[in-house]
């Protein structure tokens, strides 16, 4: 795991400009760097809180983009090995997402 890096990026407002559960317009430069840090070597999960047939959609859609992942709304294999649970925050280098905001936003 030390060989490759993980991004956890979500779905509504960040890969798809989208109002749920509709699907919208591609963000393209967000889908480019992915498919390049894909092809490095590195990992990806999709990290949405879509469920069900919203799931489905959106991971279509990221198909259509020709976007793939390592995991969907789950933690990788070889992450559950190593800790020996799988825990539900998801266990990345990265995190991407449009609601996100760093402690030092908050004056922390």
């Amino acid at each position: 795991m030390d060989e490759y890096k993980i991004i956890a990026v979500d779905f509504d407002g960040t890969l798809c400009y989208s109002d749920w559960p509709a699907l919208g317009e591609p963000n393209v430069r967000l889908i480019e760097y992915l498919k390049q840090w894909k092809k490095m070597g590195n990992k990806l999960i999709l990290w949405t809180c879509r469920a069900g047939d919203a799931l489905d959609n959106a991971i279509s859609w990221c198909h259509d983009q020709e976007l793939e992942f390592d995991a969907i709304n789950d933690n990788l294999p070889e992450i559950v090995e190593k800790y020996g649970n799988n825990s539900r925050k998801i266990t990345c280098d990265y995190y991407i997402d449009d609601r996100s905001m760093l402690p030092e936003a908050v004056g922390l």
